[in-house]
């Protein structure tokens, strides 16, 4: 069932986009735990067990531009009180590709599954595995649809030196897949800047919705 997001997730990784037609397309939820709403340039995509015409229903409800109904704030309570869901936030999502050799910065695996930085990455991904730097934090793990996510965290009193970036670069050298996808609030404009200057690229927004 996760073929229909991969596959338009993979497409989009090589640069290859849905077509600019103003359109919502609804596919299967890829399992169980992720589901929610990718909103590309002028095309949409609601990846949740919900019947098609329903959703064209809800969007034109909101009467809003169609190219931004996807991601209009009553849509997505809508589309959350129909599958028992929430979400955090919309999110940007970016992805680079793999690089060779070792990554840019110092790194030691951290393998104790009660680390609370492993737990919480545990409740979102698959596969995770968790690396320390010297004031910070790099998080692998598979997310939505089988995709490869990145995640950093660096501590206050280190920032401004570059570290998010390395963190960010270290990424791309330590997935075992061809590209790394990582998402960004949109009003986390540090954060932004920081996986757009380690070669990230924007794809889409995405609305991800959780089990309650």
């Amino acid at each position: 069932m996760s073929g229909d997001v991969r596959r338009i997730l993979d497409a989009a990784a090589r640069g290859e986009f849905p077509a600019m037609d103003g359109r919502t397309t609804v596919v299967p939820q890829p399992d169980g735990r992720d589901a929610g709403v990718l909103a590309f340039t002028a095309h949409s995509v609601v990846f949740a067990d919900v019947d098609p015409e329903w959703v064209r229903a809800e969007l034109a409800a909101t009467g809003s531009d169609p190219l931004a109904a996807s991601m209009n704030p009553g849509f997505l309570v809508r589309l959350m009180a129909r599958t028992g869901r929430r979400m955090n936030t919309v999110d940007l999502l970016t992805v680079a590709d793999a690089l060779p050799g070792p990554p840019p910065v110092g790194l030691r695996e951290i393998q104790d599954p009660e680390h609370p930085r492993v737990a919480r990455a545990l409740k979102y991904r698959d596969e995770v595995r968790v690396w320390a730097a010297d004031g910070g934090v790099l998080i692998l793990g598979r997310g939505v649809a089988g995709r490869m996510e990145a995640a950093i965290e660096v501590d206050e009193e280190v920032r401004h030196r570059g570290l998010g970036r390395a963190l960010a670069a270290a990424a791309r050298h330590l997935t075992p897949d061809s590209v790394v996808w990582a998402q960004q609030s949109p009003g986390n404009a540090r954060s932004v800047r920081t996986f757009q200057a380690a070669g990230y690229r924007p794809v889409a927004s995405e609305a991800l919705l959780t089990a309650l």
